[in-house]
């Protein structure tokens, strides 16, 4: 039987030579790799400055931080998705606020973010969902209009392009994860992203103990730090990335190809203007379909075939937002979309004869 997992760090002899070299040196926290890991990042983006933390939740709480949110402020942002993105908000003493989602995209509703805006709105964190880049022109009007500042978690969208432009780039500040799952990883890393002069350095300084010079603290700071093991990494990976991006979107071609035929079960909308960069491939699995989403699942994974679900109940009914008296009925879009979505293989290992099984397969329980 295969084994195709939902994902799979790809770490070749280049990263591990890469990483021995740095193992070598003896200089093993952040230093001069990270450092060229920063600038190559932030190039690659087309941004001014990269600021390199230890994951992508410190990557968000850092952001915030760098901005000011505090006690009081409201965040508007979306259910559906990690739980770090509204985390990262309380770390501030701040309240997420939560807007629906686009059932077609899944991302935040430009629409239902505007009813939301109160006179404690500070900000919107808006994330680009599975590697579909959010629809930042909407996001950066209101943005402007309403003086807010414009958050992008990035964490599922290395490379994702917005009208030919990158994301991380169109708001005042940005934050990407290098989890392993991730398109590009560093073990455990992140990133925050910014072109502002001024919030760079208040997140260099939050990253680090708030020390502007060796012993010398002008703010109060963390150890977020990212090692120089994980930078060297990055920087293979990243050299890599436009490639593995390339043969996600390749994976999910034929996959959309093969399940377009097959009643039940409705592939991924991409927007025309974007470029996806599927971090995951997100099917629905629809009321005529003969098996319920999870009884899918797990006949799928009976044929070696994983599955993820992202994500299975959105943030406001988890419990921890449910003792924060979060109301339970809004969003129905998210709610739904949680009861619906699938995620299958589609990252590089991928081969084109496991997506000729895969849809067989689905062929298979459709029937």
């Amino acid at each position: 039987m295969r084994n195709m997992p939902i994902a799979k760090p790809l770490i070749g002899d280049e990263e591990i030579n890469a990483v021995v070299e740095v193992l070598k040196s003896g200089m093993l926290a952040h230093g001069e790799e990270v450092e060229a890991f920063e600038r190559e990042f932030a190039e690659y983006l087309g941004a001014k400055h990269g600021v390199a933390v230890a994951n992508g939740t410190a990557a968000l709480d850092v952001a915030l931080k760098a901005l000011g949110i505090k006690d009081g402020d409201e965040v508007i942002t979306t259910p559906f998705t990690f739980i770090a993105t509204a985390s990262s908000i309380l770390f501030q003493r701040a309240k997420p606020v939560f807007a629906d989602i686009d059932p077609k995209t899944f991302n935040l509703d430009p629409n239902d973010v505007l009813e939301k805006i109160t006179d404690k709105t500070k900000a919107i964190l808006v994330v680009h969902l599975y590697g579909q880049p959010a629809d930042m022109k909407a996001f950066k009007e209101i943005a402007e209009d309403h003086g807010l500042y414009l958050v992008e978690d990035c964490a599922q969208a290395h490379g994702a392009e917005y009208n030919g432009q990158r994301v991380g780039t169109f708001g005042d500040i940005a934050a990407f994860s290098f989890y392993p799952t991730k398109n590009m990883t560093t073990g455990e890393g992140g990133m925050v992203v910014t072109n502002d002069n001024e919030l760079a350095e208040r997140a260099r300084l939050i990253r680090s103990h708030g020390q502007k010079e060796r012993y010398y603290h002008v703010t109060l700071g963390y150890n977020l730090r990212m090692t120089n093991i994980a930078g060297a990494l990055g920087r293979v990976q990243l050299r890599k990335l436009d490639e593995w991006n390339e043969a996600r979107r390749k994976n999910a071609e034929r996959l959309t190809k093969g399940i377009s035929k097959v009643t039940g079960l409705t592939p991924p909308y991409f927007s025309p203007n974007v470029k996806h960069v599927y971090h995951q491939y997100t099917i629905k699995v629809e009321e005529e379909f003969p098996l319920s989403r999870d009884e899918l699942a797990q006949k799928l994974r009976e044929r070696g075939i994983g599955t993820g679900i992202y994500y299975p109940l959105p943030l406001h009914h988890q419990p921890l937002f449910r003792e924060l008296g979060y109301e339970q009925d809004c969003c129905p879009n998210a709610i739904e979309a949680s009861r619906r979505v699938l995620s299958l293989p589609v990252h590089p290992a991928v081969s084109e004869d496991d997506i000729n099984y895969i849809v067989s397969a689905l062929e298979e329980l459709s029937r």
